[in-house]
């Protein structure tokens, strides 16, 4: 091999650390933020166990994290909106860090919310960031690729994350469960302090001018659609497993199977994405809202077969991921001088329709019956793809 040659290679090497670990090292981030944001579901009988509580106390974890995401996203990120990429990622994840040891060792019902509350602190900036950072550090012409890194980090954690840390509690204690997260976090956090580079943060919005931001009406469109669109979806999505054991008459097995093929579905929606949505987004927002559509208000009628359920929920999979970052890709392009600010309110309003969901989908379960889950999901997102697709294509100009 010649000198040349050998520079050259040294060359590709040296561009491929600093762009693709850097990416990497996000998508293990999304594995791990993903991963504790829902885990105590899995782990609700053994922490109301422990502390003596029944398992709709210890249920308020999971509804309040979501409302402080919410709330606190556009606080927080107005706060440090200032702070270099770098640093206000490694402190985030550092946060994260000390918050589960937290977890870990606490000794009663409080400080575990506590505790949890300062996750969703971090997990609110993280949202707001990640996805702008990526398309940031992202190599040119790459940046479908790098979102589609971010989703595929959220799919592994719920095809891996989830089960793992369920049987980890199962097995060694719920407390143990949060530590191994720590440190978990703890690698993520040496290795992004060795690849992350200084990315300089244009973000441009403060309290002042928020307001004028807010009269962009593509952003507006897309907020008003995922708020709603959202609340459909875990309509139908939060109770998900109770409907497939109940109503489709799958064994806790062939549930955890079908909960994780969505998982994997969802992995496939981010290969289509990186490769198509740059030549036909049109096409994508479509299939993103007719998908999630369709597919729920499929669920009961496909209820009668495995094979058919199983198929239904792994459409469906694609399709909100197919949604997932058709929409973040969009906040980043309509809002380019404030993109950490937009994305921390996008953040916020999906929380709001991930509570607003699992509210609705309890009350349907408790007024009407689980079977109906996907009727009513599907039905309220039906609604705003009829109401809110075509004006929202418009201001796109897509």
């Amino acid at each position: 091999m010649s000198r040349l040659t050998l520079l050259y290679a040294m060359t590709d090497i040296k561009t491929t650390v600093k762009h693709w670990f850097p990416l990497i090292g996000l998508a293990f981030s999304t594995f791990i933020f993903n991963t504790t944001e829902f885990i105590p579901i899995g782990l609700l009988s053994s922490i109301a166990a422990d502390f003596k509580i029944t398992e709709a106390h210890a249920g308020l974890l999971i509804s309040v994290y979501a409302w402080f995401v919410a709330l606190l996203s556009l606080p927080l990120m107005l706060l440090v909106a200032k702070m270099s990429y770098r640093r206000l990622m490694l402190s985030i994840v550092a946060l994260f860090v000390a918050s589960h040891i937290f977890s870990g060792i606490a000794q009663n019902f409080g400080m575990l919310m506590i505790s949890r509350i300062c996750v969703a602190c971090s997990h609110a900036v993280f949202w707001s960031i990640v996805s702008p950072i990526a398309v940031r550090i992202a190599p040119e012409g790459k940046s479908s690729v790098a979102l589609g890194m971010i989703v595929t980090g959220s799919s592994i954690a719920m095809i891996l994350g989830l089960p793992l840390g369920r049987v980890i509690g199962l097995h060694l204690g719920w407390r143990m469960t949060f530590l191994c997260i720590a440190a978990a976090a703890l690698a993520v956090l040496i290795f992004l302090a060795f690849v992350f580079p200084k990315v300089e943060n244009r973000n441009t919005i403060t309290l002042r001018n928020l307001p004028t931001m807010l009269k962009n009406p593509a952003l507006i469109c897309i907020y008003a659609v995922t708020a709603t669109f959202i609340t459909g979806h875990f309509t139908g999505y939060s109770y998900i497993e109770p409907f497939l054991a109940q109503v489709a008459g799958f064994s806790e097995q062939l549930v955890t199977f079908t909960l994780m093929a969505f998982g994997v579905s969802g992995m496939l929606g981010s290969v289509l994405f990186s490769r198509y949505f740059d030549r036909t987004p049109r096409t994508f927002i479509i299939f993103a809202l007719g998908g999630v559509t369709t597919f729920m208000l499929l669920l009961h009628l496909a209820a009668s077969s495995h094979i058919a359920s199983i198929s239904v929920c792994m459409l469906w999979g694609v399709a909100i991921t197919a949604y997932n970052l058709v929409f973040q890709s969009e906040v980043i392009r309509v809002a380019p001088e404030g993109t950490t600010i937009a994305m921390s309110i996008y953040s916020g309003i999906y929380n709001v329709g991930i509570a607003c969901g699992a509210l609705t989908g309890g009350a349907v379960c408790s007024y009407l019956s689980v079977t109906s889950i996907g009727y009513v999901g599907g039905a309220i997102t039906l609604a705003v793809t009829l109401l809110l697709s075509r004006p929202l294509l418009r201001r796109l100009a897509l």
